[in-house]
Protein backbone atom coordinates (compact mmCIF):
# COMPACT_ATOMS: atom_id res chain seq x y z
CA UNK A 1 0.00 0.00 0.00
CA UNK A 2 2.06 2.98 -1.26
CA UNK A 3 -0.19 5.62 0.28
CA UNK A 4 -3.76 6.67 1.04
CA UNK A 5 -6.22 6.11 -1.83
CA UNK A 6 -3.41 4.73 -4.02
CA UNK A 7 -3.86 1.39 -5.81
CA UNK A 8 -2.06 -1.52 -4.17
CA UNK A 9 1.19 -2.59 -5.81
CA UNK A 10 2.97 -5.93 -5.95
CA UNK A 11 6.65 -5.79 -5.00
CA UNK A 12 9.49 -8.26 -4.69
CA UNK A 13 11.65 -8.31 -1.56
CA UNK A 14 15.04 -9.85 -0.90
CA UNK A 15 15.25 -12.85 1.40
CA UNK A 16 15.52 -11.51 4.98
CA UNK A 17 18.56 -12.23 7.08
CA UNK A 18 17.29 -13.45 10.43
CA UNK A 19 18.82 -11.90 13.50
CA UNK A 20 19.11 -13.86 16.79
CA UNK A 21 15.62 -14.60 18.10
CA UNK A 22 13.86 -13.79 14.81
CA UNK A 23 11.44 -16.05 12.94
CA UNK A 24 10.48 -16.36 9.28
CA UNK A 25 6.91 -17.44 8.57
CA UNK A 26 5.60 -18.82 5.31
CA UNK A 27 2.23 -17.10 5.20
CA UNK A 28 -0.81 -19.37 5.14
CA UNK A 29 -3.35 -16.56 5.31
CA UNK A 30 -3.98 -13.03 6.51
CA UNK A 31 -7.26 -11.28 7.17
CA UNK A 32 -8.66 -8.19 5.51
CA UNK A 33 -10.39 -6.07 8.12
CA UNK A 34 -11.80 -2.63 8.70
CA UNK A 35 -8.42 -1.37 9.85
CA UNK A 36 -7.05 -2.05 6.37
CA UNK A 37 -9.79 0.07 4.81
CA UNK A 38 -9.00 2.87 7.27
CA UNK A 39 -5.35 2.64 6.25
CA UNK A 40 -6.30 2.80 2.58
CA UNK A 41 -8.44 5.88 3.21
CA UNK A 42 -5.70 7.59 5.23
CA UNK A 43 -7.75 7.62 8.44
CA UNK A 44 -4.95 6.54 10.81
CA UNK A 45 -2.22 8.88 11.96
CA UNK A 46 1.48 8.04 11.93
CA UNK A 47 1.40 5.36 9.23
CA UNK A 48 4.83 5.07 7.54
CA UNK A 49 3.68 4.41 3.96
CA UNK A 50 4.49 2.33 2.03
CA UNK A 51 3.31 -0.57 4.18
CA UNK A 52 2.50 -4.24 3.67
CA UNK A 53 -1.04 -4.53 5.08
CA UNK A 54 -2.21 -7.47 7.11
CA UNK A 55 -1.92 -7.29 10.87
CA UNK A 56 -3.50 -10.61 11.90
CA UNK A 57 -2.01 -13.56 10.09
CA UNK A 58 -1.19 -17.25 10.37
CA UNK A 59 1.93 -18.89 9.02
CA UNK A 60 4.07 -21.98 9.15
CA UNK A 61 7.53 -21.47 10.64
CA UNK A 62 9.97 -21.66 7.72
CA UNK A 63 13.15 -20.71 9.55
CA UNK A 64 14.39 -19.68 12.97
CA UNK A 65 17.11 -17.20 13.71
CA UNK A 66 20.10 -18.27 15.80
CA UNK A 67 20.09 -18.26 19.58
CA UNK A 68 20.80 -14.92 21.21
CA UNK A 69 23.88 -14.07 23.26
CA UNK A 70 22.45 -15.90 26.27
CA UNK A 71 21.79 -19.06 24.25
CA UNK A 72 18.04 -18.52 24.23
CA UNK A 73 16.14 -19.71 21.14
CA UNK A 74 12.80 -18.30 19.90
CA UNK A 75 9.93 -19.30 22.21
CA UNK A 76 6.16 -19.08 22.19
CA UNK A 77 4.20 -17.12 24.81
CA UNK A 78 4.19 -20.16 27.10
CA UNK A 79 7.99 -20.35 27.06
CA UNK A 80 8.18 -23.47 24.88
CA UNK A 81 10.86 -23.53 22.15
CA UNK A 82 9.44 -23.02 18.67
CA UNK A 83 10.16 -25.46 15.86
CA UNK A 84 10.31 -25.25 12.08
CA UNK A 85 7.01 -26.49 10.65
CA UNK A 86 4.75 -25.25 13.46
CA UNK A 87 1.61 -23.34 12.49
CA UNK A 88 1.43 -20.17 14.54
CA UNK A 89 -0.13 -16.75 14.81
CA UNK A 90 1.36 -13.74 16.54
CA UNK A 91 0.35 -10.54 18.25
CA UNK A 92 0.57 -7.79 15.68
CA UNK A 93 1.75 -5.31 18.34
CA UNK A 94 5.53 -5.23 18.46
CA UNK A 95 7.97 -3.32 20.64
CA UNK A 96 5.79 -2.68 23.70
CA UNK A 97 8.41 -1.67 26.22
CA UNK A 98 7.12 -3.27 29.42
CA UNK A 99 8.75 -0.45 31.41
CA UNK A 100 6.71 2.72 30.87
CA UNK A 101 3.92 3.98 33.15
CA UNK A 102 1.18 2.51 30.92
CA UNK A 103 2.83 -0.91 30.82
CA UNK A 104 3.71 -1.16 34.49
CA UNK A 105 1.33 1.01 36.51
CA UNK A 106 -1.65 1.57 34.24
CA UNK A 107 -1.70 -2.03 32.95
CA UNK A 108 -2.78 -0.63 29.58
CA UNK A 109 -0.21 -1.95 27.11
CA UNK A 110 -2.29 -0.72 24.16
CA UNK A 111 -1.29 2.81 25.22
CA UNK A 112 2.47 2.15 25.36
CA UNK A 113 4.15 4.94 23.35
CA UNK A 114 6.77 2.51 22.01
CA UNK A 115 4.26 0.08 20.45
CA UNK A 116 4.42 -0.65 16.74
CA UNK A 117 1.99 -2.78 14.76
CA UNK A 118 2.67 -5.23 11.95
CA UNK A 119 0.77 -4.21 8.85
CA UNK A 120 -0.02 -0.78 10.28
CA UNK A 121 2.93 1.22 11.69
CA UNK A 122 5.92 -0.72 10.31
CA UNK A 123 7.16 0.38 6.89
CA UNK A 124 7.60 -1.93 3.91
CA UNK A 125 10.91 -0.14 3.39
CA UNK A 126 12.11 -2.04 6.46
CA UNK A 127 11.14 -5.49 5.17
CA UNK A 128 8.43 -8.12 5.27
CA UNK A 129 6.47 -6.66 8.18
CA UNK A 130 2.88 -7.34 7.14
CA UNK A 131 0.72 -10.35 6.37
CA UNK A 132 -0.22 -9.70 2.73
CA UNK A 133 2.98 -11.34 1.58
CA UNK A 134 4.38 -14.79 0.93
CA UNK A 135 6.61 -14.53 4.01
CA UNK A 136 6.55 -12.54 7.26
CA UNK A 137 9.66 -11.57 9.18
CA UNK A 138 8.96 -11.73 12.93
CA UNK A 139 11.50 -9.65 14.78
CA UNK A 140 12.92 -10.75 18.13
CA UNK A 141 10.39 -10.24 20.89
CA UNK A 142 7.23 -10.71 18.82
CA UNK A 143 4.68 -12.70 20.85
CA UNK A 144 4.06 -16.01 19.04
CA UNK A 145 1.08 -18.28 19.75
CA UNK A 146 0.95 -21.79 18.23
CA UNK A 147 -2.43 -22.92 16.94
CA UNK A 148 -3.66 -26.15 18.55
CA UNK A 149 -3.79 -29.09 16.16
CA UNK A 150 -7.57 -29.17 16.40
CA UNK A 151 -7.96 -25.52 15.30
CA UNK A 152 -7.78 -25.06 11.55
CA UNK A 153 -5.91 -21.90 10.61
CA UNK A 154 -8.79 -20.71 8.46
CA UNK A 155 -11.12 -21.09 11.43
CA UNK A 156 -8.89 -18.87 13.51
CA UNK A 157 -8.64 -16.22 10.79
CA UNK A 158 -12.41 -16.20 10.37
CA UNK A 159 -12.39 -14.38 13.70
CA UNK A 160 -9.16 -12.55 12.95
CA UNK A 161 -8.55 -9.38 14.91
CA UNK A 162 -12.30 -9.25 15.58
CA UNK A 163 -12.12 -12.08 18.10
CA UNK A 164 -9.43 -10.73 20.48
CA UNK A 165 -10.88 -7.23 20.13
CA UNK A 166 -14.37 -8.50 20.95
CA UNK A 167 -12.97 -10.59 23.80
CA UNK A 168 -11.48 -7.43 25.28
CA UNK A 169 -14.79 -5.58 24.91
CA UNK A 170 -16.95 -8.38 26.29
CA UNK A 171 -14.61 -8.77 29.26
CA UNK A 172 -14.92 -5.05 30.00
CA UNK A 173 -18.70 -5.40 29.71
CA UNK A 174 -18.75 -7.92 32.57
CA UNK A 175 -21.70 -9.76 31.02
CA UNK A 176 -23.53 -11.82 33.64
CA UNK A 177 -25.81 -14.84 33.34
CA UNK A 178 -29.19 -13.80 32.03
CA UNK A 179 -28.16 -10.34 30.82
CA UNK A 180 -29.75 -8.85 27.73
CA UNK A 181 -26.88 -7.79 25.49
CA UNK A 182 -27.21 -5.49 22.48
CA UNK A 183 -24.44 -5.50 19.89
CA UNK A 184 -24.30 -2.47 17.61
CA UNK A 185 -22.61 -3.60 14.40
CA UNK A 186 -22.64 -6.88 12.50
CA UNK A 187 -19.07 -6.82 11.18
CA UNK A 188 -16.38 -9.22 12.45
CA UNK A 189 -16.05 -7.52 15.87
CA UNK A 190 -19.82 -7.47 16.32
CA UNK A 191 -20.19 -11.09 15.19
CA UNK A 192 -17.50 -12.23 17.61
CA UNK A 193 -18.95 -10.15 20.45
CA UNK A 194 -22.34 -11.78 19.89
CA UNK A 195 -20.78 -15.25 20.16
CA UNK A 196 -18.73 -14.37 23.23
CA UNK A 197 -21.77 -12.83 24.93
CA UNK A 198 -23.48 -16.19 24.60
CA UNK A 199 -20.47 -17.96 26.09
CA UNK A 200 -20.55 -15.49 29.00
CA UNK A 201 -24.13 -16.59 29.78
CA UNK A 202 -26.20 -13.82 28.21
CA UNK A 203 -29.93 -14.47 28.40
CA UNK A 204 -30.58 -12.68 25.12
CA UNK A 205 -28.34 -11.28 22.38
CA UNK A 206 -29.67 -8.71 19.93
CA UNK A 207 -27.54 -7.56 16.97
CA UNK A 208 -28.22 -4.24 15.25
CA UNK A 209 -26.54 -3.73 11.89
CA UNK A 210 -26.47 -4.73 8.25
CA UNK A 211 -26.40 -5.62 5.45
CA UNK A 212 -28.60 -8.71 5.30
CA UNK A 213 -25.73 -11.18 4.74
CA UNK A 214 -24.10 -10.09 7.99
CA UNK A 215 -27.37 -10.22 9.92
CA UNK A 216 -28.04 -13.70 8.55
CA UNK A 217 -24.60 -14.76 9.79
CA UNK A 218 -25.37 -13.36 13.24
CA UNK A 219 -28.57 -15.40 13.33
CA UNK A 220 -26.75 -18.58 12.30
CA UNK A 221 -24.25 -17.98 15.09
CA UNK A 222 -26.92 -17.76 17.76
CA UNK A 223 -28.19 -14.17 17.97
CA UNK A 224 -31.71 -14.21 19.39
CA UNK A 225 -32.83 -11.25 17.29
CA UNK A 226 -31.42 -8.94 14.65
CA UNK A 227 -32.46 -5.42 13.67
CA UNK A 228 -31.64 -4.09 10.21
CA UNK A 229 -30.25 -0.58 10.55
CA UNK A 230 -31.08 0.07 6.88
CA UNK A 231 -34.83 -0.32 7.36
CA UNK A 232 -35.31 1.18 10.83
CA UNK A 233 -34.98 4.58 12.49
CA UNK A 234 -33.18 5.26 15.78
CA UNK A 235 -36.57 5.74 17.43
CA UNK A 236 -37.81 2.40 16.12
CA UNK A 237 -34.68 0.62 17.30
CA UNK A 238 -35.01 2.20 20.73
CA UNK A 239 -38.65 1.11 20.94
CA UNK A 240 -37.75 -2.43 19.91
CA UNK A 241 -35.07 -2.75 22.60
CA UNK A 242 -37.39 -1.36 25.27
CA UNK A 243 -40.10 -3.81 24.25
CA UNK A 244 -37.63 -6.71 24.46
CA UNK A 245 -36.45 -5.70 27.94
CA UNK A 246 -39.63 -4.82 29.82
CA UNK A 247 -39.07 -1.12 29.20
CA UNK A 248 -35.64 -1.03 30.84
CA UNK A 249 -33.09 -1.28 28.02
CA UNK A 250 -30.11 -3.57 27.58
CA UNK A 251 -28.03 -4.60 30.57
CA UNK A 252 -24.90 -4.37 28.42
CA UNK A 253 -24.49 -2.70 25.03
CA UNK A 254 -21.37 -3.05 22.91
CA UNK A 255 -20.73 -0.55 20.11
CA UNK A 256 -18.81 -2.11 17.21
CA UNK A 257 -19.80 0.09 14.29
CA UNK A 258 -17.16 2.79 13.90
CA UNK A 259 -19.97 5.29 13.27
CA UNK A 260 -19.91 8.19 15.77
CA UNK A 261 -23.69 8.63 15.82
CA UNK A 262 -24.03 5.05 17.07
CA UNK A 263 -22.56 6.09 20.44
CA UNK A 264 -25.36 8.36 21.73
CA UNK A 265 -27.88 5.91 20.32
CA UNK A 266 -26.21 3.06 22.20
CA UNK A 267 -26.23 5.07 25.42
CA UNK A 268 -30.00 5.38 25.08
CA UNK A 269 -30.43 1.68 24.30
CA UNK A 270 -28.78 0.77 27.61
CA UNK A 271 -30.73 0.57 30.86
CA UNK A 272 -30.19 2.80 33.87
CA UNK A 273 -27.03 1.67 35.71
CA UNK A 274 -26.13 -0.54 32.75
CA UNK A 275 -22.77 -0.86 31.04
CA UNK A 276 -21.85 0.53 27.63
CA UNK A 277 -18.59 -0.54 25.96
CA UNK A 278 -17.36 1.51 23.00
CA UNK A 279 -14.96 -0.57 20.89
CA UNK A 280 -15.79 0.42 17.32
CA UNK A 281 -14.34 3.94 17.36
CA UNK A 282 -10.85 2.82 16.37
CA UNK A 283 -10.23 5.85 14.15
CA UNK A 284 -11.30 9.47 14.33
CA UNK A 285 -14.48 9.45 12.27
CA UNK A 286 -15.89 12.65 13.72
CA UNK A 287 -17.93 13.87 16.65
CA UNK A 288 -21.30 12.97 18.15
CA UNK A 289 -23.48 14.85 20.63
CA UNK A 290 -25.23 13.52 23.72
CA UNK A 291 -27.06 14.98 26.70
CA UNK A 292 -24.81 14.67 29.75
CA UNK A 293 -27.78 14.69 32.15
CA UNK A 294 -30.28 12.46 30.36
CA UNK A 295 -27.89 10.08 28.58
CA UNK A 296 -25.19 9.71 31.22
CA UNK A 297 -25.58 11.10 34.70
CA UNK A 298 -29.26 10.54 35.45
CA UNK A 299 -28.96 7.07 33.93
CA UNK A 300 -25.95 6.31 36.17
CA UNK A 301 -24.49 4.81 32.98
CA UNK A 302 -21.13 3.05 33.15
CA UNK A 303 -19.22 3.75 29.89
CA UNK A 304 -16.00 1.91 29.11
CA UNK A 305 -13.70 2.66 26.20
CA UNK A 306 -11.89 -0.24 24.54
CA UNK A 307 -9.13 0.27 21.96
CA UNK A 308 -7.26 -2.71 20.53
CA UNK A 309 -6.10 -5.82 22.37
CA UNK A 310 -3.00 -7.28 23.96
CA UNK A 311 -1.29 -10.66 23.95
CA UNK A 312 -3.58 -12.00 26.67
CA UNK A 313 -6.64 -11.33 24.53
CA UNK A 314 -4.99 -12.97 21.51
CA UNK A 315 -3.97 -16.04 23.50
CA UNK A 316 -7.45 -16.44 24.99
CA UNK A 317 -9.06 -15.96 21.57
CA UNK A 318 -7.07 -18.94 20.24
CA UNK A 319 -8.17 -21.07 23.20
CA UNK A 320 -11.83 -20.09 22.89
CA UNK A 321 -11.98 -20.75 19.16
CA UNK A 322 -10.35 -24.16 19.63
CA UNK A 323 -12.61 -25.13 22.53
CA UNK A 324 -15.89 -24.13 20.87
CA UNK A 325 -15.11 -25.14 17.30
CA UNK A 326 -17.90 -27.76 17.29
CA UNK A 327 -20.58 -25.38 18.54
CA UNK A 328 -19.64 -22.59 16.13
CA UNK A 329 -18.68 -23.33 12.50
CA UNK A 330 -16.16 -20.49 12.40
CA UNK A 331 -15.21 -20.85 8.75
CA UNK A 332 -18.80 -20.11 7.70
CA UNK A 333 -17.94 -16.46 8.33
CA UNK A 334 -15.42 -16.49 5.47
CA UNK A 335 -17.08 -15.09 2.38
CA UNK A 336 -14.12 -15.31 0.00
CA UNK A 337 -10.38 -15.91 -0.24
CA UNK A 338 -8.16 -13.73 -2.45
CA UNK A 339 -4.68 -14.19 -3.87
CA UNK A 340 -2.06 -11.47 -3.67
CA UNK A 341 -2.97 -10.27 -7.15
CA UNK A 342 -6.56 -9.80 -5.95
CA UNK A 343 -5.71 -7.79 -2.83
CA UNK A 344 -7.13 -4.58 -4.26
CA UNK A 345 -10.45 -6.30 -4.94
CA UNK A 346 -10.44 -7.75 -1.43
CA UNK A 347 -9.89 -4.29 0.06
CA UNK A 348 -12.72 -2.79 -1.98
CA UNK A 349 -15.09 -5.65 -1.11
CA UNK A 350 -14.47 -5.18 2.61
CA UNK A 351 -14.84 -1.40 2.35
CA UNK A 352 -18.19 -1.86 0.60
CA UNK A 353 -19.33 -4.51 3.12
CA UNK A 354 -19.87 -7.01 0.32
CA UNK A 355 -18.32 -9.75 2.48
CA UNK A 356 -18.43 -10.84 6.11
CA UNK A 357 -14.81 -11.98 6.29
CA UNK A 358 -12.19 -11.87 3.56
CA UNK A 359 -8.80 -13.58 3.62
CA UNK A 360 -5.62 -13.01 1.64
CA UNK A 361 -4.13 -16.44 0.88
CA UNK A 362 -0.78 -16.02 -0.88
Amino acid sequence: MPGPEAPLERREFSWPELEPGAILLRTLGSEVCGTDTHLWKGQLAGVPYPIIPGHVSVGRIAALGPADATGKVPEDVSGAPLEVGQVVTFLDVYGTCGRCWYCTVGHATTRCPARKVYGVTLSADDGLLGGWAEYIHLRPGVHVIPLPDELDWRAFLSGGCGMPTALHAVTLGEIAFGDTVVIQGAGPVGQCAAVLAQLRGAGSVIVIGGPKARLDAATRFGADAVIDIGTTTPAARHAAILEATGGRGADVTIEATGVPSAVPEGMRLTRDAGRYVVVGQYTNAGEAAFNPHLDLNQKHLDIRGCWGSDVGHMYRAVQVMARYRRQFPWTDLISREYGLDEAQTALEDVAAQRVVKALIVP
